[in-house]
């Protein structure tokens, strides 16, 4: 990933493809990889586009997990981005409705898309903890609120988690919305129809918007269950397999033993034989010198008989 990363930075269309990726890197890798791809510019003669790359600011877990987030689930990240807007827009116009209906929206959505953001993290070997994943709440949280924050987040470039604005209206609808007595008598005016169709096709708008963004969550849903059921199917397999390892090591383990055994039984064995076969020749030789001994003795008592007679 590194490698393919170093050849792609070939002008500035490069180094910000660079940048993009750099920032998928996780903290643990991100400033070995920053100073490789740095001194692959700097050697290319890209002064600019090393300078840059090295100036590349470390993110925390949290904002990683955001980053990677944005750039693995690019769709459904637009989707969160259009649902921010309509929040901030019925906020805006102080439309209690629709503040209430997408505020319910927006915790499932938020709580959706950092299970996302999780899960993607234990992808790429790194578990987010209870603290972490709040963090990347909060910059969900502060995507749909504020205009900065979801800009920010836009680039796929952050080095910090985001922090929702404290003058954000609660879930239970905006804060101004508060009905305040009139100074004067009003009259009925013709012009609140217009205001009206407008109100409405603006929570048409919406109402889309929300069901983009919750088909987004729940096509997020399934595909977790489909990864998590995957990864069970994998860990038993490779608990299956340890097991089966673990037997076949015992028995290479008895195996060895027994043909260790065996070698130190022929081993002693060949001793036996050699010193069986030593005894065998020094019998024979005394043997032969018996036979020899006896014939010539044999020999002198008749000659001896042959005297006496």
């Amino acid at each position: 990933m590194q490698r393919k990363g170093a050849r792609r930075t070939r002008g500035g269309d490069g180094v910000e493809a660079v940048l993009d990726e750099l920032y998928t890197t996780p903290p643990s890798g991100f400033v070995s990889h920053r100073e490789e791809l740095a001194a692959a510019a700097k050697e290319a003669g890209r002064v600019e586009d090393a300078r840059r790359i090295h100036a590349a600011r470390r993110p925390t877990l949290a904002a990683w997990a955001a980053n990677l987030l944005l750039r693995s689930r690019p769709k459904e990240s637009r989707q969160f981005l259009e649902l921010g807007k309509a929040l901030r827009k019925a906020y805006g116009t102080l439309d209690t409705a629709g503040v209430k209906e997408l505020s319910a929206q927006r915790r499932s959505v938020v709580s959706a898309m950092s299970r996302q953001a999780a899960q993607l993290a234990r992808e790429a070997g790194q578990r987010l903890s209870d603290a972490v994943l709040q963090d990347v709440e909060a910059t969900l949280r502060a995507v749909l609120a504020d205009q900065e924050a979801a800009d920010q987040w836009a680039t796929g470039r952050l080095h910090g988690a985001l922090t929702p604005p404290s003058a954000f209206p609660s879930d239970s609808g905006p804060a101004a919305a508060v009905p305040r007595k009139p100074t004067r008598p009003t009259a009925p005016k013709t012009a609140g129809r217009p205001q009206k169709n407008d109100l409405a096709e603006r929570r048409r708008v919406r109402q889309e918007q929300l069901a983009q963004a919750t088909k987004a969550a729940k096509e997020a849903e399934r595909q977790l269950r489909a990864k998590r059921a995957a990864h069970a199917d994998a860990d038993t397999l490779l608990r299956r397999t340890r097991d089966q390892h673990d037997r076949a090591r015992q028995q290479v383990d008895a195996v060895e033993h027994q043909l260790h055994q065996a070698r130190e039984d022929l081993r002693r064995t060949e001793q036996d034989q050699r010193a069986a076969e030593e005894r065998h020749e020094a019998t024979a030789d005394a043997l032969a010198q018996a036979e020899q001994e006896a014939r010539t003795a044999s020999q002198e008592v008749a000659r001896l008989t042959a005297r006496v007679r």
